[in-house]
């Protein structure tokens, strides 16, 4: 039968030794858990490795892996004007600051970083470097 506590009852000391009572069990059972699912493993990736298959996320099959794809350096077109080295490309997520800045009124027009509409209307596409 499991005796219930009645911690309404106990005094904060009680309290703090039985805390640390259960951390201490917890720790230890946490850690024995580990190892087990550990040597578990270790057993899965020898019955692996006799079999002779690759695991599942190996790609050995299809080849070395190819290089990434280098991409052109984009410059930023977005400054935090509260924090200045904070700057967007316009690219992937939008940063926190400008998503907070959204969300209160602002419009994305106020953090333009003006020379770089100006060096947009450069011939060729290319961007002057200041």
């Amino acid at each position: 039968m499991t005796k219930k506590l009645n911690l309404d009852a106990m005094s904060i000391d009680e309290m703090w030794h039985l805390h640390e009572e259960i951390s201490n069990v917890l720790s230890v059972r946490l850690t024995t858990e580990k190892r087990e699912l550990e040597k578990r493993l270790a057993q899965l990736r020898r019955e692996n490795e006799m079999r002779g298959s690759e695991p599942a996320d190996a790609q050995s099959a299809k080849g070395p892996p190819r290089e990434r794809r280098k991409y052109p350096r984009v410059s930023p077109k977005y400054r935090n004007p509260k924090e200045p080295s904070e700057t967007w490309s316009g690219r992937g997520k939008q940063p926190r600051w400008l998503a907070a800045a959204l969300k209160t009124g602002h419009s994305i027009e106020e953090f333009v970083i003006s020379n770089v509409e100006s060096n947009k209307n450069k011939p060729n596409g290319r961007r002057q470097r200041v």
